[in-house]
């Protein structure tokens, strides 16, 4: 079995207010789902990319830690699956289901 990260993405300045109930209840019906078939490893949302820290090594061993997201871009991942997976297949039959009820992009990759 390989492990598969299904990662959410949400534009940026994301706002999580408008996230209604119903997407609540499908994102809770498919974590039940996955524990019910034996392949959620790990489940974790992530604050808004604006609240991150990036580090970065300078000369001499030096660390620069800065506010925001280590990368500028128009999307950010917003929480993510780690799950068992017999194929990739099946990895992206449990991506499909992410991305129904999220209400937003996932991507789909396998750990080496």
């Amino acid at each position: 079995m390989t492990n598969y990260l299904v990662t959410i993405y949400h534009p940026d300045h994301y706002d999580p207010s408008l996230e209604d109930e119903a997407m609540g209840r499908d994102i809770d019906a498919l974590n039940q789902e996955m524990v019910a078939a034996g392949i959620r490893v790990f489940v974790g949302g992530l604050h808004a990319a604006g609240r991150a820290k990036a580090l970065r090594t300078q000369p001499g061993g030096k660390v620069l830690v800065t506010d925001g997201p280590y990368l500028e871009t128009k999307e950010h991942i917003g929480g993510l699956w780690v799950l068992e997976a017999a194929s990739l297949d099946e990895a992206l039959e449990w991506g499909r289901k992410a991305t129904v009820a999220c209400r937003t992009p996932v991507e789909v990759r396998a750990f080496h």
